[in-house]
């Protein structure tokens, strides 16, 4: 299934600034990049670069005002594989690329909720169920409020505050499998269907050999996330890192259907539990 995704951020400047953007979509064997249109107004130079597959603009503003555009259709193939395969592998089995994502992070102190995530997550489930779990918890006990929590706000503060918005989500349910000894990490990506519309969050977890979709908001259809990036936590993935005296003063976001393939699935919001789904959506990348 194809998406056309569209997002426009506008800055004030005084003096000059440097910016390095993360908002144009990954480029890899589940999601392909049909058409795309990246511009900028207001800038004075700009650099692609390419990092794990991550495509950050490295940009240099010398104007008062600064605009990004950017449009792209890309097609969705999502795979949908067994969960009864998806189990958590051994610390001494573990790549050792993956290592790094079992450690606690700025906003996601596993070590500080490691008592709380082993007493409640019953440990002799297959690893898709013990995720699966986490993101149930995390639907029933915590609530989905905007305004209450801010770039600040940690795992830790959300377990305790019992709420907060998909940042805050992924952040808990990555802790959560950092501290059961299951590697998770943040993502970055557009999806389809969220009002109002904005960068969505959520998070994978290393289970079996593969990095594996979870999103605890149920928000949107996870077979419609168009990834951008991936890291430790939302510190990594920022849409748009600034040095310098830049002001975001507008933000656009869109993601709609593009066009409908007859034989291909269409994204379904989940209103029931994960577990109870057929399938999941694969890693978006390797």
């Amino acid at each position: 299934m194809q998406f056309r995704i569209k997002s426009r951020l506008t800055y004030a400047i005084t003096g000059s600034a440097s910016f390095l953007f993360n908002v144009a979509a990954e480029q890899n064997p589940f999601q392909e990049i049909i058409t795309e249109d990246f511009q900028l107004l207001g800038a004075a130079s700009c650099q692609e670069l390419l990092i794990e597959r991550q495509r950050f603009h490295r940009v240099l503003s010398t104007a008062d005002r600064l605009e990004l555009k950017y449009a792209a259709v890309v097609d969705l193939n999502p795979q949908f594989l067994d969960p009864d395969s998806l189990e958590v592998r051994p610390l001494h089995d573990l790549p050792p690329e993956v290592l790094v994502f079992l450690y606690p992070s700025r906003f996601c102190q596993s070590d500080l909720l490691a008592r709380f995530a082993r007493r409640e997550f019953n440990q002799s489930e297959s690893g898709f169920q013990r995720v699966t779990r986490v993101c149930n918890w995390i639907y029933q006990y915590v609530e989905y409020l905007q305004g209450l929590t801010n770039s600040s706000t940690s795992a830790f503060d959300t377990a305790t505050q019992r709420a907060g918005v998909c940042r805050d989500f992924a952040h808990l349910g990555i802790a959560f499998c950092r501290a059961l000894g299951i590697p998770a990490r943040f993502v970055s990506c557009y999806a389809f269907g969220l009002t109002p519309p904005d960068f969505h969050a959520h998070f994978e977890a290393f289970l079996g050999d593969q990095w594996i979709l979870f999103d605890p908001t149920r928000l949107s259809p996870q077979s419609s996330f168009i990834r951008i990036g991936h890291g430790r936590d939302a510190a990594d993935t920022s849409f748009a890192t600034i040095l310098g005296n830049a002001n975001l003063t507008q933000i656009e976001i869109s993601t709609d259907i593009e066009t409908v393939d007859v034989n291909a699935k269409v994204p379904q919001f989940v209103t029931v539990p994960i577990s109870t789904c057929p399938g999941l959506v694969p890693p978006m990348s390797n």
